[in-house]
């Protein structure tokens, strides 16, 4: 089991680093957010000062990195379901559950690179935090990006279909991204807002992150945010699993 998933682990992160031009793109929009909008609210009277606002958006910035560069892997899998290859894998002496496992670990990986990589950035322009909370932060976020890749494998192996993906990607990604506070803090939004943002996970992932960030590990969001992205990170991941069981027949 470890062997096999460390295989395809190795397997993976070659092949992402012989074309590391597309992890790169990813962290595109999230560092032009932290460059061109940071600076727009730290102008208003909820910014504060630039590092006051660098640490309360730095935190929506990496779990937009978190969800957004997980939610998307999915697509690469459905064109290997179509060429056959994914098949050959899948009924071949590996341990099925370790071709999935093995992608999720690369992708979280992934991830924690261009974490470390915007935390820079944000560090530069004047942001000070909790060093502690930094890296406990990292952990949320790849929990976070094991939900949301285990959520995009599993997509990929029952639709097999880009344009179906792709439809409830774009319908779920909006309404994801307005009512984490990934942008402003939701104690601006009507109250019916930040009702039903509560029910939302991310929501409580976003203000976990800017509790670390302030050093302030007492806040319940923080345990609640681990418990929850955990709780549906092993689900999600567990269909996945099934799913690519399943595909072998």
């Amino acid at each position: 089991m470890f062997r096999h998933t460390m295989l395809f682990l190795g397997y993976e992160l070659k092949l992402t680093l012989r074309n590391p031009v597309w992890p790169l793109f990813g962290i595109l929009q999230p560092i032009l957010y932290l460059l061109l909008f940071a600076p727009l609210v730290a102008n208003t009277t909820v910014g504060g000062t630039m590092g006051d606002t660098l640490r309360l958006f730095t935190p929506g910035v990496l779990m937009m990195i978190a969800l957004f560069g997980s939610l998307f892997v999915g697509f690469g899998m459905i064109n290997e379901i179509r060429n056959g290859y994914l098949e050959r894998l899948a009924v071949s002496p590996a341990w099925r559950p370790a071709i999935v496992l093995g992608r999720t670990m690369r992708d979280m990986l992934v991830l924690v690179v261009q974490a470390l990589l915007v935390i820079g950035l944000a560090f530069l322009m004047g942001m000070r935090a909790s060093a502690p909370g930094v890296l406990v932060m990292l952990v949320l976020m790849a929990a976070t990006g094991l939900l949301a890749s285990g959520l995009s494998y599993g997509l990929a192996l029952a639709l097999r279909d880009e344009n179906g993906m792709s439809q409830i990607m774009q319908f779920f990604a909006l309404p994801l991204i307005l009512l984490t506070g990934i942008m402003l803090p939701m104690s601006l939004a009507p109250h019916w807002m930040q009702t039903v943002a509560h029910f939302n996970p991310l929501y409580h992932a976003v203000e976990a992150g800017r509790s670390l960030f302030d050093g302030d590990f007492t806040d319940g969001s923080i345990p609640l945010a681990f418990g929850l992205t955990l709780a549906l990170g092993a689900l999600t991941l567990t269909w996945s699993v099934s799913s690519m069981k399943k595909l072998a027949g």
